[in-house]
């Protein structure tokens, strides 16, 4: 068994992932707004009664986001260190980065309206 610190590696591999979220959520504003979001897209899917195709869209969703913020942030994190100076091609790649999760979360936020606006809709109209 490969164990470090007197741990299954296994198991220490789940406790280093999990400090790595911890430490994006801490020092990231932008990853705190999508964790608001991913809790009013389950607050409003909750209320509308979305079936379970739309669940797993929404999750897919919204894991998405959360999965192209932490990349994001990685990459941040590697690029500081690695080259602490303002350099252009490291500001490229940076802003590419910030680009896909801009990406992800609007494409994210086209999928809650065509899920979403129909439900409140009828909600609204009864």
């Amino acid at each position: 068994m490969n164990e470090r610190q007197g741990h299954p590696r296994g198991l220490q591999t789940f406790r280093d992932a999990w400090r790595g979220i911890v430490s994006v959520a801490k020092t990231e504003f932008n990853f705190r707004i999508h964790l608001m979001a991913m809790v009013l897209v389950i607050g409003f899917g909750w209320f509308l009664k979305v079936d379970a195709m739309e669940w797993i869209v929404l999750t897919l969703c919204v894991g998405f986001v959360l999965f192209a913020e932490v990349l994001n942030t990685a990459l941040e994190y590697l690029a500081d260190t690695v080259h602490p100076e303002v350099d252009p091609g490291i500001r490229k790649a940076k802003d590419a980065s910030a680009g896909a999760v801009l990406v992800a979360a609007l494409a994210a936020l086209v999928v809650g309206i065509i899920i979403f606006i129909p439900k409140l809709w009828i909600l609204l109209t009864k």
